[in-house]
């Protein structure tokens, strides 16, 4: 199994805190950065291949992070078209390195070990949701149907869920996913996000809901998210 690190986003919500880095080396109140703890918990659990792509500040980010692995092979593979396109672009650039089992996320989420442990010991391909938790407005939900995700995306309502992108890919869904993602790109694609290939293709994996319930598993995408994740790591002691 691979892991899949996006970073080639700008996170110009975090304001100044990514305003010279990308938003994954912004520091928790465990001392971590957000990316330098993702790695920690995928060498824990026996992940030695790790792909991270990168955008903006690609060479700090391949330097820290290079720092913060102990064990584990990196790949790094930058999107030089950050500014125009989404991270369904990034995936396709890093698709050669892919071709395996997978546990895909997003380079700001921070999430409790037991997830990403529990997650990863699941037979089949999973994406992690909460039943307990209210569905967000902006973020990502995903719908479903006859026990599997049968959809992804900002927009949906209807029996739906909140959902955190942090994904555990059987290959043979995996590729399913990729070989969706590089049809989106011939056709000029390039700026939805990669669930939308997915959305696509659904019907074809079988992707089952897995729920966190109230557990750590949330992204960082402003200031006063961060602030909000390291209470939750000092009051709760998160591993």
């Amino acid at each position: 199994m691979k892991a899949l690190i996006l970073n080639s986003g700008l996170g110009s919500r975090m304001k100044t805190l990514a305003a010279d880095r990308p938003k994954c080396m912004t520091e928790l109140s465990t001392g971590q950065t957000i990316i330098s703890r993702q790695i920690k918990q995928l060498e824990d659990q026996g992940i030695c291949e790790i792909v991270v792509t990168t955008g903006p500040f690609a060479e700090k980010l391949e330097h820290h992070t290079c720092k913060a692995v102990r064990s584990a092979s990196l790949f790094f593979v930058n999107n030089p078209l950050y500014l125009a396109t989404n991270y369904i672009y990034s995936i396709y650039l890093a698709k050669e390195l892919l071709d395996d089992d997978i546990v895909l996320l997003h380079g700001d989420l921070v999430f409790a070990s037991d997830v990403l442990r529990d997650i990863l010991r699941f037979p089949g391909s999973a994406a992690v949701v909460s039943t307990t938790l209210p569905l967000p407005q902006k973020d990502f939900k995903a719908v479903i149907s006859g026990g599997h995700v049968s959809a992804i995306g900002i927009e949906f309502f209807t029996s739906a869920v909140a959902m955190q992108p942090l994904y555990k890919l059987n290959k043979v869904d995996w590729l399913i996913w990729l070989a969706e993602i590089e049809a989106f790109i011939a056709r000029g694609d390039t700026a939805c996000y990669a669930e939308n290939a997915f959305n696509a293709v659904s019907e074809l994996c079988a992707v089952f809901p897995f729920d966190v319930k109230n557990q750590l598993c949330a992204e960082i995408d402003t200031p006063d998210d961060l602030d909000i994740v390291d209470a939750l790591l000092l009051r709760e002691n998160v591993k």
